[in-house]
């Protein structure tokens, strides 16, 4: 994500214009996915006392990563991270609407990263990998969660702590192989 606002940072001169005419910059949505992450990550961080393992950015292409990869007793989440500070929000099957505006494909694209990186760890570890795809909405105003998405998860960051006592799904030497896998940059050569 580093590089992606890199590219699309504006130079000194084009940033005093977006100020000068109050519009908004090219790279601001880049930022704050960035810090974002950086939240949701502290957040998961709080986890890794109760046996969970959490990786971040991990790429599948040039243009594309998955936000954090929670790995732990209670199982495999691949979490999509949005940033949509006091905002409203409502998730369905297929879309998800900030401010009651255009729908946007975040439960599709939550389950397409959560099967590609089931393909990759079922291909890396010697048993099946469930991975269960995490929408977390980082600090809306509001969240409503339509009760019939039922296979993606969608949440705030502050209650990534409810992940925490989940347990039963995988064992200490599974969590092992699974992180092994995951951190591993040569799994994901070819995921995407």
């Amino acid at each position: 994500m580093k590089d992606k606002i890199r590219e699309v940072s504006p130079t000194l001169l084009e940033r005093t214009l977006t100020w000068m005419l109050r519009r908004r910059a090219e790279d601001a949505s880049w930022r704050a996915g960035l810090r974002g992450e950086r939240l949701v990550s502290r957040e998961l961080a709080r986890l890794e006392r109760h046996g969970w393992r959490a990786l971040h950015s991990v790429p599948l292409s040039s243009t594309w990563d998955i936000d954090h990869l929670l790995i732990g007793p209670g199982g495999v989440f691949s979490i999509n991270t949005k940033n949509h500070r006091n905002k409203t929000v409502w998730v369905g099957d297929h879309a998800a609407r900030i401010n009651h505006g255009k729908g946007r494909p975040y439960p599709r694209n939550s389950r397409r990263e959560a099967a590609i990186v089931k393909r990759v760890l079922d291909h890396g570890c010697a048993f099946s990998v469930t991975v269960n795809p995490v929408l977390v909405f980082v600090r809306p105003a509001k969240l409503t969660v339509e009760p019939s998405l039922q296979d993606v998860r969608a949440i705030e960051d502050r209650h990534l702590s409810a992940l925490r006592p989940l347990a039963g799904v995988l064992s200490p030497a599974e969590v092992d192989a699974v992180y092994a896998v995951a951190r591993d940059q040569r799994s994901w050569a070819g995921a995407a």
